[in-house]
């Protein structure tokens, strides 16, 4: 289940909102990285003793692969001071009380209290979070100056604070805020669910635009419904409930050594063709070549049930090029899985189209 692991912190690396990476000496093991999140568990010192959490690290996963921080036992923090009713990460050992944008004693219950609609507003939706800074390029060529929420659901990370890109995004003025939903935590604004997630990014953050995706560290299985990126059908779903512009990014790949990825990837396929069950704008880039004709053919079944827009990728690559943050997506660059971010970018194309 967890593997428990006591350590000495050796120095601090670098830090960014809500989260500090840190050289800790493991007892009898030798020196690793690990992750703190100081809202949770204090703010870390070189020569705190600290219990570590080692599971991610030994399984040595790509997004993951940190020890994490769980105490400092000898230097606890605080007792939190303030309102907030609303506990994320729910009955585990970690779970944190946080105050919710659409609780009873929050400022904006009243506005929210009621409220239904997003008023058309676009809500591009997208399988992996390394979507998001190329949906915001795209924005950023076509409108500038939108303004821009990213509503993170619970997908992957539960705490935002693990994200360095939205931490990057946020610096360079390219993202306007975030909230997390369901499990997850540590946006701008908490909400319960997707559907007061979108509310308030509307209604209180006053979004032009919504990007909906979940946190780093998608999780799949190879099978043909075992990946948490199925919700993207569910925020298409929502979007739509609350009458707003449901834009379907797809996840294309021609990098990708899988071949359940090559082209539309599966997850695409099953998360807009079986699970989202209102139409959204399924947005196909126009890309040269063979395999733009391979991604034109693969998207066709999906007009059963949505709305397919070609949208042209011209001056999109410059875009991504300039892009504030550094592109990746499974370990692979812009110019490793150009098809990938061009899509992303694409979406948002078609997003700014509707504004």
């Amino acid at each position: 289940m967890i593997r428990w692991r006591k350590g000495e912190i050796l120095r601090a690396r670098r830090a960014w909102a809500g989260a500090i990476e840190l050289d800790v000496a493991i007892e009898g093991e030798g020196e690793c990285r690990a992750l703190a999140y100081p809202d949770v568990v204090g703010h870390p010192e070189p020569g705190d003793r600290v219990l570590l959490n080692t599971t991610a690290l030994v399984m040595g996963l790509g997004t993951g692969g940190y020890a994490l921080v769980v105490a400092l036992p000898d230097r606890l923090p605080p007792d939190p001071a303030g309102p907030g009713h609303l506990v994320k990460a729910r009955y585990t050992p970690l779970q944190a009380n946080v105050s919710g944008v659409d609780e009873q004693d929050s400022a904006h219950h009243r506005l929210l209290e009621d409220a239904d609609t997003v008023d058309g507003m676009p809500v591009v939706v997208a399988d992996l979070h390394s979507a998001l800074p190329a949906i915001l390029a795209g924005l950023a060529l076509d409108r500038p100056g939108t303004r821009v929420v990213y509503v993170m659901t619970d997908g992957g990370a539960l705490p935002l604070w693990f994200s360095r890109t939205v931490a990057d995004l946020r610096s360079a003025g390219a993202l306007t805020a975030s909230v997390t939903v369901g499990q997850a935590f540590g946006g701008d604004l908490e909400a319960v669910t997707l559907h007061t997630g979108l509310l308030a990014a509307r209604n209180v953050l006053e979004a032009e635009v919504v990007v909906v995706a979940q946190g780093p560290g998608n999780l799949g299985t190879g099978t043909r419904w075992g990946f948490s990126g199925v919700a993207a059908g569910e925020a298409v779903n929502a979007a739509a409930t609350l009458a707003g512009r449901p834009v379907a990014s797809l996840r294309i790949s021609e990098g990708d050594p899988r071949e359940r990825h090559r082209g539309i990837s599966h997850h695409s396929l099953t998360a807009y063709g079986r699970v989202a069950l209102a139409p959204a704008d399924v947005v196909v880039p126009v890309l040269p070549g063979p395999f733009g004709e391979q991604v034109a053919a693969e998207a066709k079944p999906l007009a059963e049930r949505h709305r397919l827009v070609s949208v042209p990728v011209d001056g999109l690559y410059e875009a991504l090029h300039g892009c504030p943050v550094r592109l990746s997506t499974m370990g692979r660059g812009l110019d490793q899985d150009t098809a990938y971010f061009l899509a992303a970018a694409a979406a948002a194309r078609h997003a700014a189209s509707l504004l």
